[in-house]
């Protein structure tokens, strides 16, 4: 019926054949970037039959009048002078139907196209040829649409690589006063340059470093023509213990102890929530939401307060009778304990601000860096609205103390974030729930942690401040714990509320402290810029301290054994990353039991001046404050920068000391890291302080309770000296890292191991013997909660 295709020239009226057409080796120079191959001989179908048609005819016409009114003997009327063509116009009424139907089904089927023909007054094979003719019409207008954005984004593309041709053109070395990029050098050779220069760098300083004794730090690109912003005098001088350390010639071979990931993070990679599993979450999310509002805001009977301590604890048995949770249905054996704890307290922080850290996984680890380890956001569930009220997200997070003698806990957990009315009062509010309902597979190899609906209600207060009611809502399965940390863990201070939230009140004051711009520091601190950098620098070295003498990421620790009360612990780790001293690093840490109240303790290792005092801590070297940050409201909140006095001083040899001190109610941290003067210089000018490598050593002040035992004096003790026996101690752990060799590869000595032990050891003594000195002990008996209370002594035996 349609024998072979043809296209009329509008030139001449010639006749091509569409296989002569379409077998033509002359190619669109616009679609190059396809592989040509030649088409094959078009064979007439429905749906490219009619694509040469006119724009009239795919409007208003299909054009079937004309085909069927071909003759049969089409090589003869080829011959002929061509016919006018006669089209067939369809009526306003008959395209507004059938746009509607297209609207609705782009492809009719047989059935659909007879029912509209005859509706229409129109043949089927129309109908047909319309609908054909539609879709070709909608494409071809989509593609030039297509085309119309590519064209533009080309031309964008253009645009910006010829503005930063001239732009590299105009670049000149500060050096040389030459072009920045001769002609005809590409930056594939230049990569390869630099990676071979690079190679060469790293030869020479190992070499350098066999000669000198010491490692050579290779720093980051360094500022050219930096001026020296710091009016300093003094030498680099490096610190030794009063046992030498092995050379790297000398050491045997012990067992590296690596940093891994977790166990419960490796065996739940794949950990997501499907679909159906979607919407018992958010159920549950809404009831957890429920419990946590009314455990925030109830009192008796739910929660009952010790008239002894003014604790408050909670009722389980009107816990339960409330609040019907999936998991009580749940048996649970006496393997599991419930640690339960409320706190509430004013944060100088916004609700939004608050809202935001919350749910930012990152954020988050940097508010709380003394108790999350790690964190991440496995799935985004909902994100609510704006991001926040509404959002449901599945978490990971691993809790930490800073001690090796504490196992970390490690959850995956759902969390909730909702914005509620409550007697006329906004309230934001952000709950955990537990996994358990929907996975009750989770593997782990610490101690089983689930988080119970645990959370705070927000509620927002004038100039900026946020009210903050915290409930932390824990079962752990039952494992011994060190007994120098028992008191501390099992009586919810580790991990209870009490501790979240002084925490948060001081880190809101430091961020606060961050943004300000009326505060004058004191020093050398040029610019709000370098004042920003150098806090960044001290919360980096806050971070990896409390990382390190942790038992986070699997990090496996030694005991030694012939450590008194069995509290020393070691480890090893290979680093090569940036940030921190390429090598092996050896980390030892110890706890001991002071009767001494933990400000006390605190004041005397913040004060550069008391602690230069302690010989294993300053070399007999003098401490001087060369820049002063206040970062809270307390006077121990401060960053300092401090310039080593050594009797080598020198202008060409500086040495400077970064140190944070922090406390609040839960604890205190003073930490300290040497750093060289041209890496000060690095972050004053505001350069990225990530480069910059820190080891640093520090303190965690824990305070405890101890309790008086007059037992043996066989006396009773009248009700008026009851509250006496209830005495102020602390827990002091002592973390200290140190460089051992520059390759990480190489085997640590047992020297090695003696020497920072009996450097950790003599500094514990140290720190005793100067509080006794000023002060007198707390606890005059050695009966107490926590264990022995620490005599002071006199330097340890060698």
């Amino acid at each position: 019926m349609y024998g072979d295709c043809r296209v009329i020239s509008s030139m001449g009226g010639n006749v091509v054949s569409s296989e002569t057409l379409f077998s033509s080796p002359i190619q669109n120079p616009n679609f190059n970037f396809l592989p040509f191959q030649p088409l094959p001989p078009m064979i007439p179908n429905e749906e490219n039959g009619l694509l040469l048609r006119g724009k009239e005819e795919m409007d208003s016409g299909s054009g079937s009048e004309q085909a069927e009114e071909k003759s049969g003997n089409e090589q003869e009327s080829t011959k002929q002078p061509p016919k006018k063509k006669r089209y067939h116009r369809h009526t306003a009424r008959q395209i507004q139907e059938m746009e509607a139907v297209f609207k609705e089904c782009p492809h009719p089927d047989d059935k659909q196209r007879m029912k509209l023909s005859q509706e229409l007054g129109l043949k089927p094979r129309q109908v047909k040829f319309w609908f054909q003719n539609r879709r070709t019409q909608i494409k071809a207008q989509q593609d030039r649409s297509d085309n119309a954005i590519l064209r533009a984004e080309n031309e964008s593309l253009k645009n910006e690589f010829y503005r930063l041709q001239a732009e590299l053109s105009k670049l000149v070395c500060p050096n040389c006063g030459g072009p920045a990029v001769p002609g005809g050098i590409s930056f594939e050779e230049l990569r390869i340059e630099n990676a071979q220069l690079k190679e060469e760098l790293e030869r020479a300083c190992a070499i350098e470093t066999r000669y000198i004794g010491r490692p050579i730090q290779i720093m980051g690109a360094v500022p050219a023509m930096m001026p020296p912003s710091l009016d300093l005098d003094m030498n680099i001088h490096p610190r030794h213990f009063t046992e030498p350390m092995a050379s790297c010639e000398e050491m045997m071979p012990v067992p590296i102890l690596p940093e891994t990931a977790s166990y419960l993070e490796n065996n739940n990679n794949n950990l997501v929530l499907m679909d159906e599993e979607k919407t018992v979450a958010m159920e549950l999310a809404m009831s957890s939401m429920d419990e946590l509002v009314k455990m925030c805001r109830a009192n008796e009977p739910l929660w009952i307060r010790n008239n002894e301590n003014g604790k408050e604890l909670l009722n389980l048995e009107e816990h339960a009778r409330m609040f019907h949770w999936p998991l009580n249905l749940k048996q649970r054996s006496s393997e599991f304990r419930t640690e339960v704890s409320r706190d509430s307290a004013v944060v100088i922080m916004n609700s939004v601000t608050l809202v935001d850290a919350f749910l930012d996984a990152n954020k988050w680890t940097e508010l709380f860096p003394s108790i999350v380890a790690r964190a991440k956001t496995v799935q985004v569930i909902s994100p609510g609205v704006s991001g926040t009220n509404g959002s449901l997200q599945l978490m990971y997070a691993e809790l930490q103390v800073l001690s090796p003698l504490v196992p970390t806990r490690e959850a995956y957990f759902l969390r909730y974030c909702q914005q509620q009315n409550i007697d006329d009062e906004t309230y934001w509010a952000i709950v955990d729930f537990p996994l358990d309902v929907l996975h009750n597979n989770l593997q782990s190899s610490l101690p089983l942690y689930r988080r119970r609906p645990s959370g705070c209600l927000i509620q927002d207060m004038p100039n900026g401040y946020s009210k903050v009611t915290w409930v932390e809502h824990a079962e752990i399965e039952e494992k011994p714990v060190h007994q120098i940390f028992s008191h501390f863990v099992y009586n919810g201070m580790a991990f209870g509320a009490h501790r979240w939230l002084a925490i948060l009140e001081r880190q809101c004051e430091r961020i606060a402290s961050l943004r300000a711009r009326n505060i004058t520091d004191l020093g050398v601190i040029p610019s709000p810029e370098a004042r920003k950098t150098l806090m960044r620098l001290a919360q980096r070295m806050i971070r990896n301290f409390c990382v390190n003498i942790s038992t986070s990421s699997g990090q496996l620790w030694t005991a030694l054994q012939d450590s008194a009360d069995d509290t020393v612990r070691i480890t090893t780790r290979k680093v090569t990353e940036p940030g921190q001293p390429n090598g092996l690093i050896l980390c030892a840490v110890s706890t001991t039991l002071l009767p001494y109240p933990h400000y006390q303790v605190f004041d005397l290792l913040r004060d550069e001046r008391r602690r230069a005092q302690l010989e294993v801590l300053s070399n007999g070297n003098a401490l001087h404050e060369v820049a002063h940050i206040a970062n809270g409201a307390h006077p121990g909140n401060c960053i300092s920068l401090l310039r080593i006095n050594v009797a080598s001083n020198s202008s060409q040899h500086v040495e400077l000391m970064l140190q944070e001190s922090c406390t609040d109610r839960s604890g205190s941290l003073v930490v300290y890291s040497t750093v060289d003067v041209d890496s000060v210089q690095l972050a004053m000018s505001g350069e990225d302080p990530s480069c910059i490598p820190l080891l640093p050593l520090g303190f965690f002040v824990t305070p405890v309770e101890l309790i008086r035992d007059d037992s043996d004096e066989g006396k009773s003790i009248p009700p008026s000296e009851e509250a006496n026996r209830h005495i102020s101690g602390s827990l002091l752990t002592v973390g200290l890292q140190v460089l051992v060799s520059t390759v990480p590869s190489a085997k640590i000595n047992l020297s090695s191991i003696a020497a920072i032990k009996n450097h950790l050891c003599t500094t514990v003594h140290q720190i005793s013997a100067a509080l006794s000195s000023s002060s007198t002990p707390s606890c005059p008996d050695n009966g107490n909660r926590v264990g022995l209370c620490v005599e002071p002594a006199a330097a340890p035996e060698k």
